[in-house]
């Protein structure tokens, strides 16, 4: 399957941002023969169709044969990541340097985004109605950007204090630019010397030439500072994956490509992609909006004789669901944090998680056995791997996916997705393996009748 790998690492390369991924997943799914669903009349069996939200979450339907309120097989996968991002008035000099001032975004250990190459990626959106998309860090002939730390030298202070505390998120500024330390002359007080305030003035007018953008245009823009570099395969013997972003799209690749491999029989099939996730899937594009559901109203407004709400409540009732959503892989560095009887490894196979939540189970998708049995007959029947696990012991912490958020359709669903070490760091680790795994698991997921 080193087709899958390579698609998988052009994905990751090509989609470093939720607006990338899902201009990505688009023009995948019009490759593959998808239409825009809100520019389709009346739709049949057989067709294919996609809707988007605000260029950051999509979400794709392959109609079968049975009429949509008997239920969907969902995948459902996040494409956000932790990041930084650049503040809407964020361009400053001080001392011969220029920085931008940024705002992380998601859980990150923060001290880990320093000296780091890092790229720029996004929006900026003019007054007039332009969009000027931004890519800067990536091509070879790019310059990067970086967030500078203390030598070791005068750091005594700083190493004592926790790992949480010695990097504050203001000071996590990129460098934009420098100058050389100048003097001019006062005219008014001829001999007294005055520092030069030029560098400034020197980015804005890259900025204006190369991408026609003032320094007000930031106001409106969507800029995303992230890892610079493409995913590479990681171990001697290229086992493994480092790229970043894995968590969570390593699930939302698989799920778009079990997808595009399969035909619809007699459930309809979903594969939703959102963004938010890592915020508490909050906003027009997160899982807790009503983008899912207005999606499958107007899927329903195209395939049934008579629109009904109540066709709408029973699509979604009777549907199953895999959060395609990634977990904890087992660390054997630090093991003390986890439950080995109970975790997930590196090349075990998909995961299935039967509970999230934190401490108590506190905010979790319990899933359903009844379901969960399901799963294991049809993945067993094709020898499938899978791994039954959870994100750690029981009183080290937790975290959540969005099988909260679908189950409280009524609907079946369970936490399945691929294991990732360094979760949440500027570089990830996956195992090609349980890349493949996914894969073949979401596409005899997506059969079930």
């Amino acid at each position: 399957m080193e087709d899958i790998i390579s698609l998988y690492k052009n994905f990751l390369n090509n989609g470093k941002t939720e607006r990338e991924c899902a201009k990505n997943i688009i023009d995948l799914a019009e490759e593959n023969g998808y239409k825009n669903l809100l520019s389709c009349g009346k739709l049949k069996a057989g067709d294919k169709v996609y809707i988007q939200k605000f260029d950051k979450s999509v979400a794709l339907f392959n109609l079968g044969s049975e009429p949509l309120e008997n239920g969907m097989n969902i995948l459902g996968a996040h494409i956000d990541s932790p990041r930084l991002d650049v503040k809407q008035n964020p361009l400053y000099e001080k001392d011969f340097l220029v920085y931008l001032n940024t705002h992380y975004y998601g859980g990150i250990k923060k001290y880990q985004w320093v000296t780091l190459p890092l790229a720029l990626h996004g929006v900026v959106c003019k007054k007039d109605g332009t969009v000027v998309n931004i890519t800067i860090g990536e091509k070879e002939e790019d310059p990067v950007f970086c967030i500078s730390d203390i030598l070791p030298h005068l750091a005594q202070k700083q190493m004592k204090e926790n790992a949480a505390d010695f990097i504050a998120g203001e000071n996590l500024d990129l460098i934009f630019g420098s100058g050389n330390p100048g003097e001019k002359k006062d005219e008014k007080n001829s001999g007294e010397k005055k520092e030069t305030e030029t560098v400034k003035k020197n980015i804005l007018a890259l900025l204006k030439s190369q991408y026609n953008i003032e320094e007000d245009d930031f106001q409106s823009a969507e800029l995303e500072i992230v890892p610079a570099g493409n995913a590479k395969d990681l171990g001697f013997d290229r086992s493994l994956i480092l790229a970043y972003g894995q968590d969570d799209r390593s699930c939302a690749f698989t799920s778009c490509k079990a997808m595009f491999d399969s035909a619809a029989t007699k459930r309809t099939t979903c594969c939703l992609c959102v963004d938010k996730e890592e915020i508490g899937s909050v906003g027009a594009t997160g899982m807790a909006s009503h983008f899912f559901e207005n999606a499958v109203a107007e899927l329903i407004s195209r395939t049934e004789e008579t629109y009904s709400e109540l066709k709408v409540r029973r699509c979604l009732n009777n549907s199953y669901m895999l959060s395609s959503d990634v977990n904890s892989a087992y660390d054997p560095m630090n093991a003390d944090l986890y439950d080995k009887e109970n975790a997930s490894f590196l090349g075990g196979g998909i995961v299935f998680n039967k509970y999230t939540g934190s401490r108590g189970k506190s905010g979790a998708s319990d899933a359903s056995p009844e379901f969960i049995a399901m799963l294991r007959n049809v993945l067993d029947a094709k020898n499938i791997k899978f791994q039954m696990a959870e994100l750690g012991k029981v009183d080290q912490g937790g975290g959540g996916t969005i099988a909260y958020l679908a189950a409280k359709y009524g609907m079946y669903v369970l936490d399945a997705g691929v294991a990732v070490l360094s979760m949440h760091a500027p570089w990830e680790i996956t195992s090609r393996y349980d890349i493949e795994q996914a894969y073949l698991a979401y596409k005899e997921f997506l059969l079930l009748a």
